[in-house]
Order: structure tokens, then C-alpha cells, then sequence
């Protein structure tokens, strides 16, 4: 007889570029959210959703990696043959839903929405397939306010979240003095629009790579530590060095880079978002000019804008790392014009949330939440579930996060369950409570720290981490418990 073969059981694994989020994070993250959401609200933004998927060709030719699915971002194509994309990020969507919405719409239009994004590129350290943004757009004003006023939104944001001034800077700059840039080394035109965004992707870069990887990348390519080579933008070493030389500028712009028109008009606008931000009482320590900050997405046709913590930041090991922006975005005008044909101005920035809430927790701004675990009722007996369950809905309907022990041990096992939840108490009734109408309230969090004590003092505290209390006052006794380890 033939032995009967067993199906092939999956390998429990996680996607590359993916991961798994704990409790404690997801409430950190939650509760860095509703600060950033109460920031926005007070600018004047309302919230939106988008679709996760999108069609391909909506999110149109700036993508992450190449111009065609599955190069940046991943795709699928759906019952009528048609590509369909998960969202790279939440501009893109925004600049559909305008245009299909166009006519209903306030102009300006001003929305936030939150929500993950996809990229299909090469995960690594701090760099992952799946992320979540938290965006804020304005759709309809061509004005430098506009932007200037994502500017002083980002430095109050940080600011709302904890971070001081000083540890923190808003660096602004404008593609079309780069435009300007690259007219000047033949690089303008449809013709050389691959190699323009090679050289964007080279510059966005250069915080992480310093000046001779991005020379690298704007020659020949780079190979990466390990091993997989990043093709370059195949420039000449004259025009690399205008470019590096553009890079490391931030004085005398004009004076270096304005005699393209382009250019000129890129310094005049960067001139005015200073202007406003200054008068509002942004000084040089809170928005600067950067000559560095690019952006590596196509679609950007004027000011652009990042963010970063300057404070310094350590990994696990203590060896200090740089974070990167935390906070990106720029204008542009002709994103919403690929649907209508018509121009619509439009600006927008980007909060990388589980960046930002790395660095904060670095910082020391937030930690993993500490929210407390609900009381859990234990189940002496098996027979009276149904009253075990009365007290649990008690102190439910008291606005007590509360749950019955469902599993199958004893008292031992039950006692470690409620342990290992973050149980602040349990509740305890056997057959003895039970006939005097009568609850054990079991404080844990005391019960702790009761072992750390010598002999006399536990005794006397002991009285205090288990108690006996009628079972009519159950709610109340618990509702002291949880007083007493509040924060």
C-alpha cells in the first residue's frame, strides 16, 4: 500500500518590502494622526478618499521606476483586458478626482486624505513596498501663498507633534531653476525627458549619497553595496559638474543660474514663498532655501518642498542615521490637465507617517501607546459562563474595556493570559464568592510590584492588590483600580 501523500503546507512568511504592525504601534500611529488631521482642519482642509486601485493609465506616465505597468508600481489587469495599478501615491488619484468632479467642485479645492501606497521597487534598510501618506492639496490657486502656505503647514505640524524649533527645517526650491539648468546643457525638450528624470532621481539622492554617488548616477550608474548596479543619466562630465555646482548653491542664485527665463522666474517665486513666510513669522531656522531638494517624480512643475528632523537620531545600536524628509511635496499644474486639457493649478505636500513616527519615537516624542489591556473576567466554573458574561457586559456598559477568558485552561493559565493581554485587573468568582454575592478585584499592576517589596511592606500592600467587594459593586471597585494607574 501506498503511503498517502500530505498536501504541501505554505511557508508562514512575509512579503519582501512588507510588515507586520503591533497594537502599540497602530495607537501611537493613530494618535500622531489625529494631531496632524486637527492641524490641517484648522488650515481649512476637508478629508477625501480615493480607491486604492486606480487605471493604469490615470496615474499616467510619472511613475516611481518606468512608464509602462509593472515598473514601479504593481498592476494587474482586469475582465476587460484593462490595466488597473494599485495607487503609488495619493496625488494622482486627487488630480482624477477632480477632473471628474471638476464642475461641482470649490476652486480652490482644499483636501487631506490619509491612506497606504504601493510602491513595486526594490525594498532595503527604512525602505518598504507598502506605506502610509498623509497628504494635503490645494487644486485651483496658481498664487505663491499657496505654497508658501504648505510650507508654514509642515513646520506647524512637526510642531504640533512635539518637535521644537531647531530640530526641525522646511527647505524649498523650484524645478524650473533646474529646468533652466538643463536647458542650458541640451537637455530640454520631450526628447530627453528620460534623461531629465534620471538626473531628478540622481539629485533627490544626494542627502544619502553625498557628491560622488550622485556623479555616479549622473554618469555612467552606481553599484550599491550589494552589488545591483543603478543605471546613470549617460551625461557628459561638463554637464554633471553644472549640475553638481547647481546642487551645491543656495547663494546667489540669480546671479549663477538666472539668465534662462525659466530660471529666473523659478528664484522669482522662491523670493515671494520666503516673502510671506517671513512676514507670517517663519524665520531662516524654520524654512529655508535648498538647492537639493528636487523631488524624483516627473510631475512637479515649480516649487517643491521637504522637511526633515535635524536633530540626531540613532538606530538600536546607537549609531547615528539619516532619516530623510518626513515631509515632501511641491506644485503641479499640469497633472489635472492630462484629463481636462485645460491648466489647473494645483500644490500639494506629503507626510511619510511611519517615517515620521520612527524619527519622533527617536526623538523621544512618542513611544509605543501604553494603552492599557481590558480587565478580563476569569472562568471558574464552566456551568456559569452566562454570569461570567453578565459581569463582563457590566462593566462594558460602564465604558470599561472588558472580556471574558474564552480559551480552555485552569486559573494558573487564565492568570497568565491576563498577564500577557495588559490586564490592569481580573475578576474572580467561584463557588464561595458566588454565595455571598461577593467578587475578587485582583490588581496586577500592583500585584507586580508587590514582588519588588521586602516581607512587611507586601503584607501590609497585599490587602490592597486583592480585595473582596459585594458583586453590586463590582463596576465602581474596577472603575478605582483603573483610577489608580491612569497615565
Amino acid at each position: 500500500m501506498s503511503k498517502k501523500t500530505e498536501p504541501a503546507r505554505p511557508e508562514a512568511r512575509l512579503p519582501k518590502g512588507l510588515f507586520d504592525v503591533s497594537a502599540g504601534e497602530i495607537r501611537a500611529t493613530e494618535g500622531m494622526l489625529a494631531k496632524i488631521r486637527g492641524v490641517f482642519e484648522s488650515y481649512g482642509f476637508e478629508p477625501l478618499g480615493t480607491p486604492a486601485i486606480e487605471y493604469s493609465d490615470a496615474l499616467g506616465k510619472f511613475l516611481p521606476d518606468q512608464d509602462r505597468p509593472n515598473e514601479g508600481v504593481f498592476s494587474f489587469k482586469d475582465d476587460d483586458e484593462q490595466w488597473l495599478s494599485l495607487r503609488y501615491d495619493l496625488t494622482a488619484p486627487l488630480a482624477r478626482y477632480v477632473a471628474e468632479n471638476y464642475q461641482r467642485l470649490p476652486k480652490p479645492f482644499r483636501r487631506y486624505q490619509v491612506g497606504p501606497v504601493w510602491r513595486n521597487e526594490k525594498p532595503g534598510p527604512g525602505r518598504y513596498r507598502q506605506f502610509t501618506q498623509f497628504d494635503a492639496d490645494t487644486v485651483g490657486a496658481s498664487s505663491a501663498a499657496a505654497d508658501a502656505e504648505l510650507c508654514m503647514l509642515a513646520a506647524d505640524t512637526l510642531e504640533a507633534l512635539g518637535v521644537e524649533r531647531g530640530q526641525y527645517v522646511v527647505k524649498v526650491n523650484n524645478r524650473k531653476v533646474l529646468d533652466g539648468v538643463l536647458e542650458s546643457i541640451d537637455l530640454g525638450g520631450d526628447a530627453n525627458v528620460g534623461k531629465r528624470l534620471a538626473v531628478l532621481r540622481a539629485i533627490d539622492k544626494y542627502d544619502r549619497l553625498g557628491e560622488e554617488g550622485v556623479r555616479a548616477l549622473l554618469g555612467k550608474g552606481r553599484k550599491d553595496e550589494s552589488g545591483d548596479v543603478t543605471k546613470g543619466a549617460g551625461l557628459t562630465e561638463k554637464q554633471a559638474n553644472l549640475i553638481v555646482d547647481y546642487v551645491r548653491t543656495v547663494e546667489n542664485l540669480r546671479e549663477t543660474f538666472g539668465s534662462a527665463p525659466i530660471a529666473a522666474k523659478g528664484i522669482d517665486e522662491l523670493e515671494e514663498i520666503l516673502k510671506l513666510a517671513r512676514a507670517a513669522g517663519y524665520d531662516e531656522k524654520r524654512i529655508v532655501i535648498d538647492s537639493s531638494v528636487v523631488r524624483g517624480l516627473e510631475y512637479y512643475t515649480g516649487p517643491v518642498f521637504e522637511a526633515e528632523l535635524t536633530a540626531p537620531i540613532a538606530d538600536d545600536k546607537g549609531q547615528p542615521i539619516r532619516l530623510g524628509s518626513v515631509v515632501s511635496g511641491g506644485r503641479y499644474d499640469g497633472l489635472i490637465e492630462r484629463f481636462t486639457g485645460e491648466k489647473v493649478p494645483a500644490t500639494g505636500i506629503s507626510i511619510g507617517v511611519s517615517r515620521l513616527l520612527f524619527g519622533l519615537q527617536r526623538l523621544g516624542k512618542y513611544g509605543e501607546s501604553a494603552t492599557q489591556g481590558p480587565v478580563v473576567v476569569l472562568v471558574l466554573d464552566r456551568d456559569r459562563i452566562p454570569d461570567y458574561q453578565k459581569m463582563a457586559q457590566a462593566l462594558r456598559a460602564a465604558n470599561i474595556r472588558a472580556e471574558l477568558y474564552l480559551g480552555e485552561g485552569g486559573l494558573k493559565a487564565q492568570m497568565k493570559y491576563a498577564d500577557r493581554r495588559g490586564a490592569p485587573c481580573v475578576v474572580i468568582q467561584g463557588g464561595y464568592e458566588k454565595a455571598k454575592g461577593e467578587v475578587q478585584i485582583k490588581d496586577l499592576v500592583l500585584g507586580a510590584k508587590l514582588t519588588a517589596l521586602d516581607r512587611d511592606e507586601y503584607l501590609k500592600k497585599q490587602e490592597e492588590a486583592q480585595i473582596l467587594v459585594p458583586e453590586a459593586q463590582l463596576v465602581e471597585n474596577v472603575r478605582a483600580v483603573l483610577a489608580r494607574h491612569k497615565g
